[in-house]
């Protein structure tokens, strides 16, 4: 009798999902899931930025933390391997008085993103990131930003697209900081950018993707990564952002002015991950007006 339990419940356990039953045999050929653990990143291809490749697709920022093992401790939680210095207003080596952030991200770990944070205009920006090259021995990839006003950190595309051009002509391999204009991001790519990096909402702002149609404009006519940065609140924006086909988010204040940023930053690398397996998976189409059992309708009982 047990015997004879146990098989039927392999029977019915066996049915597919459209009431057919499966041949004979083929319930051992399905896979136990338990066989194997997999981890996430497993199911994630990887980014490549300027011909290197990284498996986490979270770029995070180093400020506004309330000191050096608070930042090292959200990075970690983050998984990030990239990571942006604000050159301008981070010590990497400018004074060597000062404590170095170096020293607590040190380059052998992390790949430092110097970035033009408090520049507006494109001379002030290509000096800046001269010096960055210089203080990081050689090193040619960077963030480009050539703000508009101190008010609303809108960026300058003249001032961008001017400094762009100058810089890839510098053999620097440039991730640029751009408005959610299609024109302008392709005009950056053309020039030469490694990754277009528009805005989802204003700096600092945390009001997510506000235009996610121009984002998806983007996305689709672009041939290199484009990297959400700017406006991202918390990890639904995140996700977000990978679900429409963004390769990456970048984020600094979402993370260092949580309540707790630590757990902030867990939290947002799981959602970008998240967003990023819904993407690759493709999500079901949306079907207005129309509803669709999820349980087969074929075999009801009492059904003749």
């Amino acid at each position: 009798t047990a015997t004879r339990s146990k098989s039927s419940s392999r029977s019915a356990a066996a049915d597919s999902s459209d009431g057919a039953a499966l041949p004979r045999g083929a319930y051992s050929r399905i896979p136990n899931p338990e066989s194997r653990s997999m981890k996430p990143s497993e199911n994630l291809d990887t980014l490549s930025i300027a011909g290197k490749p990284y498996q986490s697709r979270l770029l995070v920022g180093t400020g506004k933390y309330k000191d050096f093992v608070e930042t090292r401790a959200a990075i970690d939680a983050s998984g990030a391997q990239i990571v942006t210095v604000a050159i301008r207003r981070t010590n990497i080596g400018q004074d060597p008085k000062q404590p170095s952030l170096l020293e607590v991200l040190p380059p052998s770990q992390f790949t430092i993103l110097p970035n033009t944070a408090g520049c507006y205009n494109a001379d002030e920006a290509v000096r800046t990131l001269r010096l960055a090259r210089e203080l990081l021995d050689g090193h040619s990839l960077v963030k480009l930003e050539v703000l508009g006003d101190q008010k609303t950190l809108f960026p300058n595309m003249a001032e961008t697209l001017k400094a762009a051009k100058t810089l890839v002509d510098d053999k620097f391999d440039v991730m640029v900081y751009c408005s959610d204009d299609p024109i302008a991001a392709k005009q950056l790519e053309e020039i030469g950018c490694c990754a277009v990096m528009p805005l989802a909402s204003l700096i600092g702002s945390g009001m997510g993707i506000l235009n996610p149609w121009n984002l998806q404009i983007i996305i689709d006519n672009a041939k290199v990564p484009i990297i959400v940065d700017a406006g991202v609140g918390t990890a639904s924006d995140a996700a977000i952002a990978m679900e429409l086909g963004c390769q990456g988010v970048l984020m600094n204040t979402a993370i260092a002015t949580a309540k707790n940023p630590v757990m902030m930053a867990s939290a947002m690398k799981k959602a970008v991950e998240a967003g990023r397996e819904a993407f690759l998976a493709g999500r079901m189409p949306k079907k207005p007006y129309v509803a669709s059992a999820s349980s087969p309708t074929g075999g009801l009982i009492g059904k003749p």
